[in-house]
């Protein structure tokens, strides 16, 4: 079967049974509101997060470097953004582990390693040279 797919049915089912499990601990009413708790913290600490990520990228564009590590970064925030909004405990879960740069780094530094390895491979490729431009008419042509 399709991965996408049986995610697509599989995420609504655990996000409903965790609904069951924790309403019935907490009660109905704490749960709609612990829901709305986390997409408002965790929208928050996003584009707090996403700001940061955002400072560090153009000053690794000042420093010359290719900003790998936060265009991934950046990329994981707004999706783990999109799944803070989404209701449920297990969303909010991965969302909240996208979010913390603790556990972004644990999850993408080895992936963004990979790209500055090539930058800096790219970097020792180049030959400096001088070029004088010749007229026409000139008699140093070769």
């Amino acid at each position: 079967m399709n991965p996408v797919l049986l995610s697509i049915i599989l995420i609504p089912v655990l996000e409903i049974y965790l609904f069951i499990k924790i309403g019935s601990q907490i009660g109905a009413f704490n749960t709609i509101l612990l829901i709305f708790f986390t997409a408002v913290v965790g929208i928050y600490y996003a584009k707090y997060e996403g700001l940061n990520t955002i400072r560090s990228g153009f000053m690794q564009i000042v420093k010359n470097q290719t900003p790998a590590y936060e265009i991934i970064s950046g990329a994981a925030i707004a999706f783990a953004a999109i799944l803070l909004i989404l209701p449920g405990f297990a969303t909010d879960f991965l969302g909240f582990l996208l979010i913390f740069p603790i556990t972004r780094k644990l999850i993408f530094g080895n992936l963004s390693n990979k790209f500055k390895k090539k930058d800096q491979v790219n970097e020792k490729n180049f030959i400096d040279g001088e070029y004088e431009d010749i007229e026409d008419n000139d008699d140093r042509k070769i």
